[in-house]
Order: structure tokens, then sequence, then C-alpha cells
């Protein structure tokens, strides 16, 4: 992932959703194309092969369980994700949060199969201790602000400025995203002016009359 970056999380959104799911990748790979800024799609799980068939664009899963081939009922295993062309995974997100010891099963597991994983946190305290564990990336997305349209990155910057510091100390390696009301050119750039490395965000795109114009538009001022 290329400094900076943009994660798309499509949720459940029926925008984003079948047929719509594809028609977004296409925007993010256009946008992506036109801007040269690293997008990426997570994408439901049954859309993921379907996009990674017909686009170019990097695809995360929005979520791995650590567990093992078997008898799993309902859990999402990573290497059909694999076999279908993902090249990371969300992990821990607000909206579908783990225990630490299954956070670090499902970071060792990326590891193993050679992908990146991006371990969202809700805080400064959590997005410190989750560097220790070395995932590829730390998302800090204040619950509170998710789907208000209020911006982490000019409503509470010290918390992005500061997960940052905290989060570079440890390993300078972990790339440091944001997220959480990210919509507009002047909410990315004020991240990136922070020290983040890029964002996490959802609907402020999805739900867009134009997709690609609002990607593009977020990344218009860096």
């Amino acid at each position: 992932m290329d400094r900076p970056i943009v994660i798309l999380n499509y949720k459940t959104y029926l925008e984003s959703s079948g047929i719509k799911a594809l028609e977004l990748a296409h925007d993010l790979e256009s946008a992506a194309n036109e801007s040269g800024i690293t997008m990426v799609a997570a994408p439901q799980a049954i859309d993921i092969y379907r996009i990674s068939e017909e686009t170019s664009i990097p695809i995360f899963a929005q979520h791995i369980d650590p567990v093992s081939p078997g008898g799993n009922t309902g859990h999402n295993l990573i290497d059909p994700f694999i076999e279908s062309g993902i090249s990371g995974s969300l992990i821990n997100h607000s909206e579908n949060r783990m225990k630490l010891a299954d956070i670090y099963e499902a970071i060792k597991l990326c590891k193993e199969h050679e992908i990146d994983s991006c371990v969202c946190t809700n805080n400064i305290a959590t997005s410190k201790a989750i560097s220790c564990l070395s995932p590829e990336a730390v998302a800090v997305e204040p619950p509170e602000l998710i789907g208000t349209g209020i911006p982490v990155s000019q409503a509470q910057p010290e918390i992005v400025e500061e997960t940052v510091s905290q989060v570079k100390d440890i390993n300078r390696n972990i790339k440091v995203l944001c997220g959480a009301g990210i919509t507009t050119g002047d909410d990315m750039k004020a991240a990136i002016d922070l020290g983040a490395d890029g964002v996490l965000l959802a609907s402020g795109i999805i739900k867009a009359k134009s997709p690609k114009k609002a990607l593009l538009d977020l990344v218009s001022k860096l």
C-alpha cells in the first residue's frame, strides 16, 4: 500500500451490493488511474470474486475469522478469500469487534498468506496496543463520528496526530489511517497534514450522486 491510501469500506449498503458493487469498483479504478492515488475496495464477501475478475484494483475483505478449515459454520475462512483475489483484510471494525487474541491470530493469518492487514481501532490507546502486533496498517475511527459526516481529521485532529505519533514510535513501518466522517478533499488533506498515511471511508462516497466525482474531489487537494 503506497501512501496516500484510500480504502473504501462497502459495508452492506444496497448502493454497494451486487452489480452496484462492481460499478463502484470501476469508479475506484478509474479515479485511481486519473489521480495516481492508491484506492482499495473492501466489498462484501459475495462480491469479491467478480470485482477481482473484472478490475485490477486492490481488494480487501471486510473481515476474516481466525479459524481453520472444518466445522466453522458462518465464519469467514481466509483461504477462499485468497483464491477470490484479496490482497488484504480489514480487522476489528467497530461494527464487528473482535477479542484481542482473535485480532492477533487474524493478523498472523494475513502474514502467513502474505496479504495486508488493516486493524480498526477506536482511540489512541487501542491504536498503540494494536501496533505491538505489527499489522501493516492501523485505522483509527472514533465510533461516535462514524456515519455522521463530521470528519475526525477536523473535529478531533488530536486523535489522528497522537495516534500517528504513538504508532510510529513503536513501528515506523505501520501505516496509520483515519476514518469516520471523511468525505471531502479538505477532510483528507487535513488527515495527511496531521501525518496520516491515508483514510478509511464509506457512506460519504457510496451514497454520493457520483462516487467517482466524490473520489476525485477527495484526493484533489493532495
